[in-house]
């Protein structure tokens, strides 16, 4: 006669794999909670700056789309600027949509058009932007955007111009190469119109013709870069002379908590000497 728990008891059940997933997740809560009070008792990064990488790599290895992938990391984004929010990080910049990535298929850059414009406007009715005060600056050419996500950027951008009290900076079709050549371009207009003279051009002219010009701190003390990859890839080039870099072996999708406060743990632990 068939045994009655073992009738009801679901296939492929194991009960020794499901102790042994809550002994993991036991351990993994208790190792964030060490990692947050280690971390809480150092010096925070004031400006962390996000490579945000691995959609489309996390969505290949489970035979999907890439703008699935897309869509999974737009949403991890949005735990991860909680997370910053919640640690008192007072400048966020998201390096979200390169001049390099206007370039691939068409179908896939529409894709993330749509998703910034979706973002945008559930960022505009976040309550913790305006909890936080939270001002909002898009750094990049705008004018390589659809009309519709520029305008939902700029009503982000209006609705918090006031705030002063954290900010973050979305990098989008940004490039820091274009950023400086841009910048080159202006300064020698104002030197050809007589507006400027050669020996006036110090960092601090160049700055105020960055992107980044009117955002305080504009210089990131930490840059994370998820996905495993090792290069800053064209991000913030004059402003990340003398940031530490940490890079992290896990696609956006997959980013954690405590893949967060390891990165900020590394940040603390070294010496930061500004070539002195």
């Amino acid at each position: 006669m068939e045994n009655s728990s073992e009738k009801e008891r679901p296939r492929n059940s194991d009960p020794g794999l499901l102790k042994k997933l809550l002994q993991l997740m036991g351990v993994y809560w208790l190792y964030e909670k060490w990692l947050l009070r280690n971390v809480s008792s150092g010096q925070m990064p004031s400006h962390v700056g996000l490579i945000l990488d691995g959609n489309r790599r996390w969505a290949r290895v489970r035979g999907w789309p890439p703008w699935k992938g897309h869509e999974a990391g737009a949403d991890k984004v949005e735990e991860i600027l909680d997370w910053l929010l919640e640690l008192g990080i007072k400048t966020v910049t998201l390096y979200i949509l390169s001049t390099e990535n206007l370039r691939r298929p068409m179908h896939e850059v529409e894709e993330i058009f749509r998703l910034i414009e979706e973002k945008a406007h559930k960022l505009l009715k976040d309550p913790k932007i305006y909890k936080y005060r939270v001002k909002v600056k898009v750094i990049g050419r705008k004018d390589m955007l659809p009309p519709n996500v520029v305008e939902a950027l700029e009503k982000l951008e209006h609705a918090t111009e006031l705030h002063d009290n954290r900010f973050l900076n979305l990098a989008i079709a940004y490039g820091g190469r274009l950023e400086i050549l841009e910048a080159v371009k202006q300064i020698a207009e104002e030197v050809k119109m007589g507006q400027l003279s050669p020996e006036q051009i110090d960092e601090k002219t160049f700055e105020k013709h960055l992107y980044t010009n009117g955002v305080p701190n504009p210089e990131p003390d930490l840059i994370i870069r998820t996905s495993g990859e090792t290069r800053i890839s064209n991000f913030l080039l004059w402003q990340s002379a003398y940031s530490e870099f940490v890079f992290q072996d896990v696609n956006l999708p997959d980013f954690r908590y405590i893949d967060l406060l390891r990165a900020i743990r590394t940040y603390q632990s070294r010496e930061r000497r500004f070539g002195l």
